[in-house]
């Protein structure tokens, strides 16, 4: 079984856990979306992007 390294929102510390063992808050995956050459949803990013930039 492969297990994956998780992040607590709350406090920031990493765990292999489903809850936090310092706060007890639910923990998320700590690995970034996988990359993909065909994505999707970039030019709608790259135009949020540029729209943050001006204000």
């Amino acid at each position: 079984m492969r297990t994956a390294i998780r992040k607590c929102k709350s406090c920031e510390k990493y765990t292999l856990k489903e809850s936090c063992p310092d706060c007890g808050h639910p923990t998320m995956m700590a690995l970034p979306p996988r990359y993909s050459p065909e994505d999707r949803y970039g030019d709608y990013r790259r135009r949020l992007k540029k729209l943050k930039a001006r204000s």
